[in-house]
């Protein structure tokens, strides 16, 4: 796929569709590799992973490479000479981005093929781009790094301005902004997001178990875990 990065498993599970996952980088930077560390990991769940910018690329990415990520995807899923051909469930999407990739997120929030969407350090830069929460139609988390994060104050506003009733999730690690993308496997950003996405994606109880209930998995433990509407 032209201008775009695919993680997925090096075997293609037999009997298992591949949920899709589209990802805007921090710096809405056109490297696809640049967040191989956590793509890797989570694609080895089980997700086709497609990040925004070729491998090593360089130059700026938009919001409409997501949705060219999910077109090619589900094209994909339909050609029959594909080696995606029936292995791809185009009814199960996740769109997640870090820092200017959470703006990007936020820009394609009201496409109607979403299952969810995700921001990573990452929070709307001004009361100018309210409007973009309203748009929000799937549930949704955030996991932010802690205070020091320079995306934190504008997260922590976006999440009191969410529509009513939206299934909601944040997440804060003392990471600060690049949290632990650079660690093997993604850290514990890894770790978490690959739950959330099997829970979103694959309706898995045990990463639901994580987010949901007073005894939540990331209850009481250095998260710091704020909900709504999640049940």
């Amino acid at each position: 796929m032209t201008n775009h990065t695919v993680y997925r498993p090096d075997t293609l599970p037999a009997g298992v569709k591949l949920p899709i996952v589209a990802w805007g980088n921090g710096a809405c930077r056109a490297d696809g590799t640049w967040f191989e560390n956590i793509l890797t990991e989570w694609a080895s769940h089980g997700f086709l992973v497609i990040a925004n910018g070729r491998p090593g690329g360089s130059g700026s990415t938009d919001s409409d490479m997501l949705l060219d990520s999910i077109d090619w995807a589900i094209a994909e899923n339909s050609r029959r000479t594909s080696e995606y051909y029936g292995r791809i469930d185009t009814t199960k999407i996740a769109v997640m981005g870090q820092s200017c990739g959470g703006i990007e997120t936020y820009e394609v929030a009201s496409d109607p093929r979403l299952t969810t969407t995700v921001l990573w350090n990452s929070g709307l830069l001004g009361d100018s781009q309210n409007h973009l929460l309203q748009r929000l139609r799937v549930p949704i988390a955030y996991f932010i790094g802690g205070p020091t994060d320079i995306a934190y104050e504008n997260a922590m506003d976006d999440w009191r301005r969410l529509p009513a009733g939206l299934p909601a999730f944040m997440g804060n690690l003392d990471v600060g902004h690049f949290g632990t993308f650079d660690q093997p496997n993604g850290g514990e950003f890894g770790r978490v997001g690959a739950h959330w996405l099997k829970w979103q994606l694959k309706g898995d109880q045990a990463g639901r178990a994580q987010f949901v209930g007073a005894n939540c998995g990331l209850c009481a433990t250095e998260w710091d875990v704020q909900r709504k509407n999640l049940g």
